[in-house]
């Protein structure tokens, strides 16, 4: 693959966003070559993720456009820049939003995965070796969206953003663990870390809170309740395909006089042993940390808050031994663990079919987002060889 592409510019398709909100368009695009430590990759399979939709509507950071989004996908690697020792052509990888370069005071720690060089910057557009663009229209340069964008054929990344994984893995499935669902189960797994037969809430019904439950339930709890203000999160088959991820109880607040950490504390004797919350919303925050049960429970914050929120709960909460935790990315460290989340997938620990539940041509990307702005779904592949 390498011997006929290696160090040429590619012209290939993108699906380009000219502006906040409007549809994208699948242009020919030219994608250098890569530059020092830096990897090209042949993506194959990508999908939609709402971090996508929410940076693609311009909600709340400063708009920069053109651009081509995409972060969760599959690909190989096409070839690679000077520097680059641990990938060679035809390797499949995952590409990924952070990094880990392996040399800074986060990827030494054991503890941490929130890498200095590479961590998520969703404001630069370009590269980190010269600050250029490595797509370009015409000359007219396009941006990247958080050093991957996956919606073209092929793009440009820090070889510290690419997770070498098994060959065999289908790379239609495994796509998913680029992002949302990586987040939610090692949030559970990593950081909440519930004991077998233990009782976990998870708050927001989503594909990264279902991830939270699949944690959940490869652990052993016995009992997943989930926590969600969304009507259509109980509509039948939206229930039916929670219970597949082990949601054994379904909770909406609003169908309660009390506040919903009281409820779950009825539920459950005081207090669930572990929560998770991930939707972002700061009475979500509160409630999923004063539902856990005194003396050990825990709580682990995924969601996302706008930049100008607080929360405030009183001191005793603490004091009464709860414990609230954060995590990024489900605490995975993306080169050195991401292979490991896809073996248990590969041992079939891990179910990520039920995760898809829709499919569409590169030709058709705008229905992955029509779908997700319906709150239709979990996730759409897109495969783009058709």
């Amino acid at each position: 693959m390498s011997s006929t592409t290696a160090g040429q510019v590619i012209r290939c398709k993108a699906a380009v966003a000219w502006e906040a909100g409007k549809p994208l368009v699948i242009e020919e695009v030219e994608v250098a070559p890569p530059q020092a430590m830096e990897v090209r990759l042949k993506i194959l399979f990508t999908s939609l993720c709402h971090t996508d939709v929410y940076f693609w509507e311009a909600k709340g950071q400063t708009p920069l456009f053109p651009r081509i989004f995409g972060h969760e996908a599959g690909g190989i690697v096409e070839s690679v820049g000077e520097g680059v020792t641990d990938l060679k052509p035809g390797d499949h990888v995952l590409p990924v939003f952070t990094g880990e370069c392996k040399e800074c005071r986060h990827c030494k720690s054991e503890e941490s995965n929130m890498c200095d060089l590479l961590r998520i910057n969703t404001d630069r557009g370009v590269m980190l070796n010269d600050g250029k663009s490595r797509f370009s229209i015409n000359g007219q340069p396009i941006y990247h969206f958080v050093g991957t964008s996956t919606f073209s054929e092929y793009t440009v990344l820090h070889v510290g953003s690419v997770a070498k994984i098994n060959p065999a893995a289908p790379l239609d499935k495994v796509c998913v663990l680029s992002c949302g669902i990586s987040t939610g189960l090692g949030a559970t797994l990593n950081v909440a870390k519930p004991k077998k037969g233990s009782t976990v809430a998870v708050f927001g019904l989503g594909a990264v809170g279902l991830a939270a439950a699949e944690g959940a339930r490869i652990a052993g709890a016995s009992r997943i309740i989930g926590v969600d203000l969304n009507a259509k999160r109980f509509d039948e088959a939206i229930v039916i395909l929670a219970k597949k991820f082990g949601v054994t109880e379904f909770v909406n607040p609003k169908d309660h006089d009390k506040p919903v950490h009281e409820v779950l504390a009825e539920m459950t004797n005081g207090g669930v042993d572990r929560s998770i919350e991930c939707t972002g919303s700061i009475n979500a925050m509160i409630s999923a940390f004063e539902c856990v049960h005194d003396g050990w429970g825990v709580a682990v914050l995924v969601g996302v808050p706008n930049k100008d929120d607080a929360f405030k709960t009183h001191p005793m909460n603490l004091l009464n031994e709860r414990t609230i935790k954060g995590t990024f990315f489900g605490n995975y460290k993306p080169r050195s663990d991401l292979p490991s989340v896809v073996e248990k997938y590969m041992n079939k620990e891990l179910e990520l079919e039920k995760f898809i539940t829709h499919e569409v041509s590169f030709s058709e990307i705008n229905k992955a987002f029509e779908y997700m702005l319906r709150g239709e779904g979990l996730r759409c592949i897109i495969r783009m060889d058709a």
